[in-house]
């Protein structure tokens, strides 16, 4: 069995075959996704899993070069912005990048897949653009 934490198929798969600037995106559960773009679908039921958690295993097996937020995420102040702002001043989001969130929705055409979470918060979403750890 594997030792790592996440245990979900594909999101293993992809994370591992993602190679630098490679963008993957983890969405709420109101999120669309965009025809031809893979869709990893974890959303149980509202809330479950929620945003953080699944950033959170997601960032304990991929190197982030830097990650990209709507700008409507600052205004609405959903509970994960403070969590993300510490992680950004860690340095574990790399640095960020704030578009609207309708081109937000046009940067989710780029991502080699999107993971929708059970997150029912407004703009809870992250597109985490993939670094190299050398």
């Amino acid at each position: 069995m594997k030792k790592t934490p996440v245990l979900n198929i594909a999101l293993s798969r992809v994370i591992a075959s993602l190679g630098h600037g490679d963008i993957l995106l983890l969405a709420d559960a109101g999120l669309p996704v965009p025809s031809g773009v893979e869709l990893i679908d974890l959303a149980l039921t509202p809330g479950i899993p929620d945003f953080s958690s699944t950033l959170r295993v997601v960032l304990s097996e991929m190197q982030v070069e830097s990650h990209v937020l709507a700008q409507e995420i600052l205004e609405a102040r959903p509970g994960p912005l403070a969590w993300l702002d510490q992680l950004e001043g860690e340095g574990a989001l790399g640095t960020r990048r704030l578009l609207s969130h309708a081109d937000f929705k046009q940067l989710s055409r780029q991502a080699r897949a999107i993971v929708r979470t059970g997150e029912c918060q407004p703009y809870c979403n992250i597109a985490l653009v993939s670094g190299v750890f050398f």
